[in-house]
């Protein structure tokens, strides 16, 4: 009976229009963008280099501390390994995510093989504002008592989820669009003068994804950014929503950039956006898990599948680059920034899209 149950859960799952966009779509798009790097590398084009262990031990010097980084979604995967890699880096790393148990996993794994380490854990909910405005209390509070300066130097919003079914947040939101898009600004914005207070260069580096490219059309109304428009939809359309995320944090990264440009107290901060490309994670949990199998397989037959370690290094290059990047798109690893989508560059849509976010965050700070 289980294995009839399991047979007719993946036939149902095959049988939608969502399957079908992910699995000819989201594979065009991936192999589009590898050949976009592949053209990078050809024409022989040099990436952007980190920064070295000298600038970061400077910024140390600084601050009296190690730089501080605050990491979403460090329970495992892409956060866990770009917590690993920045710890090596000289990074006082602050994991954040939703469970505790997982968090303390993490701290050990990395302690285990990084013994020098130095590593914060903080619960967060990001689908939800008051449990982000508590974490901006609680980072606050460790700041104060550890008797450190006020300031955060980076921000990865890495969190996301593919949820394959509507959920609806204790605030009324789609739970995908809460988290992957609404939660990462709502946590920009409340972290931006910690940001901004710190006496060396920081950065907010955004992890998109090459499924943005499968966006050709975008309202940045109230409805849609939260997600509400698609919860009356008959079926679910979780791959359309999970693009729409990531081309939300895409325009978010290039808007975020342009104001800081424009203010100078802001002088110091730079925003880059970051695509880790196809890496096995547990992010298609919600998959029959027959099917994600399968796709990773033929993933990594075509050499397009990645490790959680190989696919962070486009989030450490991003992190490292030189202070006076900002608003670029990198991909791939080597410090290879591409091109995203002409869409993402519309720069109305992102005004608006800024504006829509503004009153959202707004709504829901009158909210809590």
């Amino acid at each position: 009976m289980e294995v009839v149950k399991v047979v007719t859960e993946a036939i149902q799952f095959i049988c939608t229009v969502q399957f079908w966009r992910m699995a000819v779509l989201w594979t065009l798009s991936l192999i589009f963008s590898v050949f976009n790097l592949f053209s990078h590398k050809i024409s022989k084009s040099k990436g952007y280099s980190r920064s070295s262990p000298q600038d970061i031990k400077s910024n140390a010097a600084t601050l009296g501390r190690l730089p501080i980084c605050v990491i979403t979604g460090a329970t495992s995967g892409l956060g866990a390994a770009a917590a690993h890699a920045l710890s090596k880096e000289g990074f006082y790393v602050v994991l954040v995510g939703r469970s505790s148990e997982l968090l303390s996993k993490v701290m050990s794994d990395i302690k285990s093989q990084n013994n020098d380490a130095s590593l914060k854990a903080f619960q967060l909910d990001l689908s939800s504002l008051k449990s982000i405005i508590k974490f901006k209390s609680s980072i606050q509070q460790w700041l104060m008592d550890s008797n450190i300066h006020p300031s955060i130097q980076l921000l990865i919003n890495n969190a996301g989820i593919l949820a394959t079914s509507c959920r609806i947040t204790s605030e009324g939101y789609d739970q995908m669009m809460a988290i992957n898009y609404v939660g990462a600004f709502c946590l920009t914005k409340v972290l931006l003068p910690l940001l901004e207070n710190s006496p060396v260069p920081s950065r907010v580096v955004n992890v998109s994804s090459f499924t943005h490219w499968n966006v050709w059309k975008m309202q940045s109304d109230r409805k849609t950014v939260s997600g509400t428009r698609f919860m009356k939809s008959r079926c679910y359309p979780y791959a359309q929503i999970y693009e729409y995320s990531k081309l939300c944090l895409l325009l978010f990264s290039y808007e975020l950039h342009r104001q800081v440009g424009q203010a100078e107290k802001s002088h110091h901060l730079s925003v880059v956006a970051v695509d880790p490309g196809a890496v096995k994670t547990n992010i298609m949990r919600e998959v029959p898990s027959c099917i994600s199998q399968m796709a990773y397989m033929v993933l990594d037959l075509l050499g397009l599948l990645q490790s959680p370690e190989s696919g962070a290094r486009s989030i450490v290059d991003g992190a490292l680059a030189p202070p006076e990047i900002s608003g670029v798109y990198f991909c791939g690893g080597n410090g290879c920034c591409l091109k995203s989508s002409v869409l993402s560059h519309n720069a109305k849509l992102a005004e608006d899209l800024w504006a829509t976010s503004c009153y959202l965050f707004h709504e829901l700070q009158l909210a809590s």
